[in-house]
């Protein structure tokens, strides 16, 4: 069982940045691949970013591409997303999500793969 935190949301101006953690607790996160989602009112779950295992595999949603970057310390068992040039589309609740894996490189980029959840944390960009 993994219990997931989101923390560093906020509110910020078009162009800023804003860093996004997410806290693992229970077992190790160093076997799951973690995951970024996001959400607006009306539409599903979108995937932002993700991470394999090792931490040697990301991939990234085209839209995201070259401002986000998600990175992880297994040790301590946090996970994070980098958000600089930060858009008004942007804005939404952001999610982090893990997952078991056995590969390091296989990227997982819908929600119904993913078995633990955190509560969100609300990103809002404004002009």
């Amino acid at each position: 069982q993994v219990q997931l935190v989101e923390s560093g949301g906020g509110s910020v101006q078009a162009g800023g940045s804003l860093r996004l953690s997410c806290a693992a607790s229970g077992r190790t996160i160093s076997d799951y691949y973690m995951g970024w989602f996001r959400q607006t009112p009306g539409k599903e779950r979108e995937f932002v970013a993700g991470i394999s295992r090792s931490g040697g595999s990301r991939y990234y949603v085209d839209s995201v591409k070259g401002r986000f970057t998600t990175s992880r310390d297994s040790d301590k068992k946090t996970v994070y997303l980098q958000m600089n040039s930060l858009k008004l589309e942007d804005t939404a609740v952001y999610y982090c999500a893990a997952r078991p894996s056995l590969s390091f490189t296989y990227h997982y980029l819908t929600w119904s793969e993913y078995d633990y959840w955190g509560q969100g944390t609300q990103v809002t960009v404004s002009s």
